[in-house]
């Protein structure tokens, strides 16, 4: 559950604060070193996200690049002591997955009906599976968004218990037996910076995702 300090929503505050840490771009001609660094990684995840698509899709640019860089943010801050991690509620990353990918949809048979509804059934189908096959294929459009969140939620939470198993036998563990306490602490280390990099690969594959089912629709 979200926690609450002095009637304030946790919740609220993790996800208005990430924005404070990025520094605003200047009108002079030469930035600083690191915001340098951060128009360059914006611009190559940018090129990244957008290669498949056409140019309808390069409208997402936008949106697509501010979510990556939100996810990754409220990822690794969660990773901090004493911190509360958004996406680890399944309610946020729904509400984060469901309107885009209704979107990506609504454009599709918006723009191309005749292509958008022939997804639901593959072509050179036999005559006697077409029923079966189309309620397959509406089944597997619903469930995306439910995927897209749950996928999130699943992989951050489930390093989050292990971060919390690990410590608390090394905590216990430090008394009875040092040795296997400190071995567990070196596990605790890597078993940190392996969450680092899920926390950054879960964020950009919420995001390619979500890029490849506009790319079916544009």
């Amino acid at each position: 559950m979200s926690p609450t300090y002095l009637g304030i929503p946790l919740l609220a505050l993790a996800l208005t604060l990430p924005w404070i840490f990025y520094p605003s771009p200047t009108a002079r001609w030469l930035n600083n070193r690191l915001l340098t660094l951060q128009a360059w990684f914006i611009n190559r995840f940018t090129q990244q996200i957008l290669m498949p698509l056409n140019m309808g899709g390069h409208k997402w640019a936008l949106i697509l690049t501010s979510l990556m860089i939100f996810l990754i943010t409220l990822n690794i801050l969660g990773l901090l002591p004493y911190t509360f991690t958004p996406t680890t509620q399944l309610s946020l990353n729904l509400a984060l997955a469901f309107p885009l990918w209704l979107a990506t949809v609504l454009i599709g048979l918006r723009n191309q009906p005749t292509a958008a509804l022939g997804h639901l059934l593959p072509e050179g189908t036999p005559t006697p599976l077409i029923p079966i096959l189309v309620v397959i294929e509406t089944i597997s459009l619903l469930i995306r968004p439910l995927a897209l969140g749950v996928r999130l939620t699943a992989n951050l939470t489930a390093g989050h218990l292990l971060m919390q198993l690990t410590s608390t036998a090394a905590f216990v563990l430090l008394s009875m037996m040092p040795a296997v306490a400190i071995l567990t602490t070196i596990l605790l280390f890597l078993l940190t910076l392996l969450e680092v990099a899920v926390a950054m690969i879960q964020a950009y594959v919420f995001v390619l995702l979500l890029s490849l089912y506009l790319q079916e629709n544009v």
